[in-house]
């Protein structure tokens, strides 16, 4: 039989771990992923401006949990749902019919869509223009 020991305790005083995966997801801040945002919705598309309240906006996101940023205002730090069937680009085909998207704002009422899953939220499309859904 093979006996695996365990790795022992970080012992360092610079880092520690932040995330406590025996915390609730609603009790924890999001978390922010880039890596499926669509490149006809990307951040290279962006104003400095843009850029720099997306950058402003995930910071301030950032500061709240996932339960209270669902008490909050959809324009201001909250969410709303977008139906699947209001999106007008292809849909990356990792996701599954039953994820529910949802946008934030980042800068003025600009939109950014994506998903959650658990305590992550998945950015695809930044909607600068407004094209991605009817509003």
């Amino acid at each position: 039989m093979i006996k695996i020991s365990k790795h022992p305790k970080n012992e360092s005083k610079r880092f520690r771990p932040t995330e406590s995966f025996d915390v609730p997801a609603e009790q924890q801040p999001p978390l922010f992923s880039l890596r499926y945002l669509q490149k006809s919705h990307g951040i290279s598309n962006c104003t400095q401006e843009e850029k720099s309240s997306f950058a402003d906006s995930l910071h301030n996101l950032s500061q709240l949990t996932w339960g209270e940023l669902k008490q909050a205002s959809r324009h201001g730090l909250g969410f709303e749902k977008i139906p699947r069937n209001h999106i007008k680009k292809p849909i990356p085909p990792h996701i599954k019919e039953d994820v529910n998207f949802i946008a934030f704002r980042f800068c003025g009422k600009a939109p950014m869509v994506g998903y959650r899953s658990k305590a992550v939220f998945h950015v695809l499309w930044l909607d600068r223009d407004f094209t991605l859904y009817d509003h």
